[in-house]
C-alpha cells in the first residue's frame, strides 16, 4: 500500500527528534488492543439475545446519536469475529481485551435463562484467541445493562449488587477455565458521573443530585461481590486476576495556587472509585467525604449526598483488586470557578461541588474527538499518582487511543500518538519505577462510538461501514504497532511500517 511519502518523512523526523530510551520493554510487559460488545458485535436481536439499554436508547425519536446511527450491525463481529481474531494475530497481539454482552448470555439479565448461542459465541472467540497465542482479557460489563434491570433502577438499586454477582458467577462457570485476567466493570466513573450528570448516554437519565453517588457506591459493592464470588467459589480451581477499568483523567493545577484543588479534583474523579478498593484505610477518600458533607448540609440536606458505607461494606470492598486497570486518554487543567462561569458538568467542564472549572491544556492538539486533547506526559503523571496513592501495584493500561474521522488509512496522527504515549510509559517504568505490565491500544477495529455514531474512528483497522461485509483493512498505525510489538521497543525502522 503506497503511503504519502512527505507525511512519512515529516513524521519520521518528529520521531527521531523525540526522546528515545533505546531499550526494550520489560519481559512481563504485554501489548494488546481492545473493544467492547455493543460497539462492535451487532446482532442486536440475533439468536435469543435480550434487549439492553443501548439497543433501546438508539431507537429513540429524535435520535440521540449522530446521523441516527445505531449499533444494530456495527462491525458485525457477532458474525465476523474470526476476522477480528485474524487482525489481532496479524499484529501478534499478546492479549485482546473484549467485553461480554450481559443480555447475550442472560437475555433477561437474570439467571432464569441462559442463552446457549451467546455462550457458544464467546467460548468460540476465547478458543480461537488462545489457538493464536493471544490471551483473552475479559470485561464482564461495558455499559450494556439489561433493560429489565435498568427499569428497576439499574445502578442506583442496591439489589444490583446481587444481580451482578449472579451474572458474574455464570460467566466464571463458563469461561474461568480459560480466562485468567478479568475486568469487572468498564469506566465506572464515566457511567456514574458523566451519564447521570448529562443524561446524554443510555439509559438517558439525568439526575445530578443522588444518581452519580448511589451509582458510585453500588458499582463498588457489585465489583466486590464479583471478586468475592471468584475468590470463594472458583479460585481453589482456577487462576484469575481482577480489577476494574478506570477512566483515569489526569487533572493538573492551572497555577501553583490551585495545587490543593487539583488533588481534590483527582480524588473526586478517580479516588471515589479506587480509594475504597486500593487504600489501606478503605471507605471514601477523607477529603471527599468531608467535602460532600459540607456541600450537602449547605444545600439544605440533612446528611451527605454521598451515601455512607457500613464497616462491613468497607471491609467487603477493600482489597478486591489484583492490579490497577487504567483507561487513559487525556488531561485537563483545573481552577476555582468565577461568578461568570457556568456551574459545569463533572467531569467535562467543571464541578458545582468543587466550585471548580476544567479546561484543556493550552496548545494541545486534537483528534476527531475534541474532548480528548493530546497531552502525553499526563499518562506518566497519572501513573505516578496511582503509585503514590496505593503503592507498588501493577498497572495495566486497558485503553489508550487516538481518534480520526472519515476513511483514512495513512493515519500518521495515530502513529505519532502511540509513539508519544508509549514513550511516557517507558519513562514511567524506567525512571519512575512504576510497575506497568501492559498496554492496550483502543481500539482493534473501528466501532460504534456511542453518541458520535460512526463519525469518530479509533481503530487500528479501518472498517468500511458502507460495505455489507464490513471489510477490515489495516491502517498505518496497525503496521507501526505490529513493528513495536515485534521489536518490543520504540526503536523501529521506518521501513518496517511505512512504505514510500
Amino acid at each position: 500500500m503506497a503511503m504519502l511519502s512527505l507525511q512519512a518523512v515529516v513524521l519520521s523526523a518528529l520521531l527521531q527528534n523525540a526522546w528515545s530510551i533505546n531499550s526494550r520493554f520489560p519481559p512481563n510487559f504485554k501489548f494488546g488492543a481492545g473493544s467492547s460488545a455493543y460497539q462492535i458485535e451487532g446482532g442486536w436481536n440475533a439468536d435469543g439475545k435480550g434487549l439492553n439499554i443501548w439497543d433501546r436508547f438508539v431507537q429513540e425519536i429524535p435520535s440521540p446519536i449522530m446521523n441516527n446511527d445505531t449499533g444494530n450491525v456495527a462491525a458485525d463481529s457477532y458474525r465476523l469475529w474470526r476476522e477480528d481474531v485474524k487482525a489481532a494475530a496479524q499484529m501478534k497481539l499478546q492479549f485482546y481485551r473484549f467485553s461480554l454482552s450481559w443480555t447475550r448470555i442472560l437475555p433477561s439479565g437474570f439467571t432464569n435463562e441462559i442463552n446457549k448461542a451467546g455462550v457458544k459465541y464467546y467460548s468460540d472467540l476465547i478458543d480461537a484467541l488462545l489457538a493464536e497465542g493471544i490471551e483473552p482479557v475479559v470485561t464482564i460489563y461495558h455499559w450494556d445493562l439489561p433493560v429489565k434491570i435498568s427499569d428497576l433502577g439499574g445502578w442506583t438499586n442496591p439489589l444490583i449488587v446481587n444481580w451482578f454477582g449472579d451474572y458474574a458467577r455464570v460467566v466464571y462457570s463458563l469461561y474461568a477455565d480459560r480466562v485468567k485476567t478479568w475486568l469487572t466493570i468498564n469506566e465506572p466513573n464515566v457511567m456514574c458521573d458523566l451519564f447521570y450528570n448529562t443524561g446524554a448516554y443510555a439509559p438517558g437519565i439525568k439526575e445530578q443530585v443522588y444518581g452519580p453517588f448511589l451509582c458510585n457506591k453500588y458499582v463498588l459493592l457489585a465489583h466486590a461481590k464479583a471478586y468475592r464470588i471468584f475468590a470463594e467459589e472458583f479460585r481453589p480451581k482456577y487462576i484469575g486476576r481482577f480489577s476494574l477499568a478506570y477512566h483515569a483523567l489526569w487533572i493538573e493545577p492551572a497555577t501553583r495556587r490551585d495545587a490543593a484543588l487539583a488533588e481534590l479534583g483527582r480524588q473526586h474523579q478517580l479516588g471515589r472509585y479506587s480509594y475504597p478498593i486500593f487504600s489501606k484505610r478503605g471507605g471514601w477518600p477523607p477529603s471527599i467525604e468531608k467535602l460532600m458533607l459540607k456541600v450537602s448540609l449547605a444545600e439544605g440536606y440533612s446528611e451527605s449526598r454521598l451515601p455512607s458505607f457500613t464497616e462491613d461494606e468497607i471491609e467487603f470492598i477493600k482489597g478486591t483488586a489484583d492490579f490497577y486497570g487504567m483507561n487513559h486518554y487525556t488531561s485537563y487543567l483545573i481552577r476555582p470557578s468565577t461568578p461568570e462561569d457556568e456551574p459545569g458538568i463533572w467531569f467535562l467542564t467543571g464541578s458545582p461541588e468543587l466550585r471548580a472549572t476544567l479546561f484543556y491544556p493550552p496548545g494541545s492538539s486534537y483528534g476527531a474527538a475534541s474532548i480528548f486533547p493530546v497531552y502525553p506526559v499526563g499518562i506518566r503523571r497519572m501513573m505516578a499518582w496511582v503509585k503514590r496513592q496505593y503503592g507498588d501495584i501493577d498497572i495495566l493500561i486497558t485503553e489508550n487511543g487516538f481518534s480520526t474521522s472519515g476513511y483514512q488509512l495513512a493515519d500518521f496522527g495515530r502513529v505519532n500518538y502511540i509513539r508519544e504515549y508509549l514513550e511516557q510509559v517507558q519513562l514511567s517504568i524506567e525512571v519512575d519505577n512504576v510497575s506497568v505490565i501492559g498496554y492496550a491500544a483502543w481500539s482493534l477495529i473501528d466501532s460504534f462510538e456511542w453518541t458520535d455514531g460512526y463519525t469518530t474512528k479509533f481503530g487500528l483497522y479501518e472498517i468500511d461501514f458502507n460495505d455489507p461485509n464490513r471489510t477490515r483493512t489495516p491502517r498505518l498505525s496497525a503496521n507501526y504497532y505490529a513493528c513495536v510489538i515485534a521489536a518490543r521497543s520504540l526503536d523501529v525502522k521506518d521501513s518496517c511500517w511505512c512504505e514510500d
